[in-house]
């Protein structure tokens, strides 16, 4: 718990190298902590600033459990620059009504940025994971594998299902899965109150659930 505390303070006054060790050293610790709920529990009791990081990474936790492993290849590219992101977050909360945290949680949930390109195994694609039939119907017309459209095609899709006023609701039409929900929201969540959070999960480390075998 004190060293989670200490690796935020070191994030609030680093920058380049010393930020992205930071920020992976804390998660780690999230990481090695989730891995044990009830040590988590504790902590998130004894240490209520833990308790979205941690809450998020349990619910993925167990999401991940539920889900069918990745069979195919893992295809990792390069992310675009956090501040052009950033840039295309504001965008689409100016033009959509959806808070640019939201539309980057998700956007860290799916592909951790665009860092994992793979296809899903119910056939989700791009940055933000859309199905076919969904981006022909909310991509504006866009390119699902581009990050800016794809942005914007989220947004468009969070504001077609109540997500300016009723963020779980939006949620849970993007995925129906309520451990996703509470993850999103707890993701956003930190990124609202803490400044350093969106640059923090940028930097972290792919970790991805392979089948097993060859």
């Amino acid at each position: 718990m004190q060293v989670l505390r200490a690796d935020e303070r070191i994030l609030a006054t680093a920058s380049g190298a010393k930020f992205v060790a930071a920020a992976r050293e804390r998660q780690s610790l999230i990481r090695a902590v989730a891995a044990k709920p009830t040590l988590a529990d504790a902590v998130i009791r004894l240490a209520p600033g833990e308790r979205d990081d941690l809450l998020a990474r349990l619910d993925l936790d167990r999401l991940s459990a539920k889900s069918a492993p990745l069979k195919a290849r893992v295809r990792i590219g390069a992310p675009a620059p956090a501040a052009r992101l950033q840039a295309w977050y504001d965008e689409a909360q100016r033009r959509f009504g959806i808070r640019w945290q939201l539309l980057a949680a998700i956007n860290f949930v799916e592909s951790a940025f665009n860092k994992v390109r793979n296809t899903s195994t119910a056939g989700a694609q791009g940055p933000m994971q859309f199905l076919p039939s969904t981006w022909r119907r909310y991509g504006l017309g866009g390119n699902v594998h581009d990050p800016h459209d794809a942005i914007l095609g989220a947004a468009n899709y969070l504001r077609a299902n109540g997500g300016a006023h009723d963020a779980r609701r939006a949620l849970f039409a993007y995925n129906h899965s309520t451990l996703y929900v509470d993850a999103v929201i707890n993701l956003a969540h930190r990124m609202r109150a803490v400044p350093t959070a969106f640059l923090e999960y940028y930097s972290w480390k792919i970790y991805v659930k392979r089948a097993a075998g060859p």
